[in-house]
């Protein structure tokens, strides 16, 4: 495989973090313009985080996180255990938001689920895996854009890939969409998230035999 991370210390923040995250995650390597390499990996609660590093890439390839971190000669070819699609590539910026309100509502988040397991909801016990899906899902920031009229929503599940993943600076965050992506830009990179559709299959009728 025809790779090349010329700053190694960078790309290994980012793929470390993923470790901890899932071991046994992917990573894909795409190529971002003249000695760049956009590394693309799928967090365990359905959102896409990406970081452009220094290097090179001869075609976009898929390899797992693991190998890459270690360095490998030669780095195993997987991509056909690439799951979805990648947000378009141009992106509208709709909105910024100050970083310690995205740095706010991931700590607000945290306490949450603290108070809940231990307390309860209510005074009832909450599994963890139900309590986390809906913190997940809780809407942060909800608007419309002031610059093309396009409505969007930015779930927990955004605020949390951007800050578990470092990308979270002092700069503002940038709420970005394409097509039916909604992204949270931070200054060390971007977490996506894919508003998921409904798809409605007609019923067909047929006579009783």
């Amino acid at each position: 495989m025809a790779v090349e991370l010329s700053d190694r210390a960078d790309a290994a923040v980012f793929l470390r973090r993923l470790l901890r995250l899932d071991p046994a995650t992917l990573v894909r390597l795409r190529p971002a313009g003249a000695g760049r390499v956009a590394l693309w990996a799928p967090l365990p609660w359905g959102v896409l985080v990406t970081r452009t590093v220094a290097g090179t890439v001869d075609r976009e390839r898929v390899t797992s996180a693991a190998a890459l971190l270690e360095g490998l000669a030669t780095l195993p070819a997987r991509d056909a255990d690439w799951r979805g699609a990648l947000p378009p590539a141009t992106a509208a910026v709709v909105e910024r938001l100050p970083a310690e309100v995205v740095q706010d509502a991931a700590a607000a988040a945290a306490q949450a689920l603290r108070d809940v397991s231990k307390d309860g909801l209510h005074g009832r016990a909450v599994g963890q895996r139900v309590l986390r899906d809906a913190l997940l899902d809780h809407v942060v920031v909800r608007g419309v854009s002031d610059v093309d009229g396009v409505a969007f929503a930015v779930p927990q599940r955004l605020v949390q890939g951007l800050v578990r993943m470092g990308f979270l600076g002092a700069d503002a965050v940038n709420v970005v969409t394409a097509g039916p992506w909604t992204g949270l830009a931070g200054a060390y990179g971007t977490a996506w998230f894919r508003t998921p559709t409904l798809s409605v299959r007609p019923i067909v009728s047929r006579p009783i035999s």
